[in-house]
């Protein structure tokens, strides 16, 4: 079985064909997806996708770039919506300084907070990292729990760090992208019960379909990419990193 750990296929993208999408997730042989929240209002979307579908589960939280908008300073609505029984994690939470370094302070409280609640729920979070590696590490390392890097796109030396601090390292489609040395160096180095598949969907498209829009489906590409640069078979890499998301988000 192929779990997909990180998707948004309730975007506006997939208005219209997204029961074909999920239909063919099934058919490729990824049986659970998680849909992961950035916000209030997408929160809100991956729970009621989690509740129509019994393959999916939710995550929620407040992504880094989403901050300055956010009036609830408390969260309050975070932990309202941790009564949902199919809530699996906290996330997408993290820092951004690709678009905007200037209110950094803000992420950092906002990051820190987040995990606290996460730490009071037992759940694991999903962290996003941009232009920040050292700061999140840092974070992270100083407020232990557990959780899984999400689309990494660090240097195979933090991803080392961050493995021994009891972090996943999310593998999407970009593994699957002729110039993306470094993270086929990261999935070549690292041991695979430290890998987790996803798709981000609808962005990162893995090759062939770079630049169209992702689907959970494809999820397949990413775990044949791993099987090939490690050099062991489709099956086993989907029984490891099956065996890593049940692990760690307890399904």
């Amino acid at each position: 079985m192929i779990i997909d750990t990180h998707m948004h296929i309730f975007d506006a993208r997939y208005e219209g064909i997204l029961e074909d999408v999920i239909k063919d997730a099934l058919k490729s042989n990824v049986k659970k997806m998680i849909a992961v929240g950035y916000d209030y209002e997408s929160s809100k979307k991956a729970i009621a996708l989690s509740k129509k579908y019994d393959f999916i589960y939710a995550s929620i939280g407040l992504h880094p770039s989403e901050v300055q908008k956010e009036e609830d300073k408390k969260l309050t609505w975070l932990t309202e919506m941790l009564k949902s029984e199919k809530v699996i994690a906290i996330g997408e939470i993290g820092l951004d300084y690709y678009w905007d370094k200037s209110y950094k302070d803000e992420q950092i409280a906002m990051f820190i907070k987040q995990i606290e609640i996460a730490k009071e729920y037992n759940l694991p979070i999903i962290v996003h990292s941009r232009e920040s590696t050292l700061d999140c590490f840092n974070i992270l390392k100083e407020n232990k729990t557990s959780g899984v890097m999400h689309c990494y796109s660090s240097s195979l030396e933090m991803a080392v760090e961050f493995t021994k601090i009891g972090y996943y390292i999310g593998i999407g489609g970009v593994v699957t992208f002729k110039n993306s040395k470094e993270i086929k160096r990261v999935v070549e180095n690292i041991d695979i019960k430290y890998l987790l598949s996803e798709t981000d969907s609808p962005y990162l498209a893995p090759t062939p379909f770079r630049g169209q829009i992702n689907k959970p489906g494809y999820t397949k590409y990413v775990i044949q990419e791993i099987a090939n640069l490690k050099k062991i078979s489709l099956e086993e890499v989907e029984a490891a990193l099956e065996n890593n998301a049940r692990k760690l988000f307890g399904i």
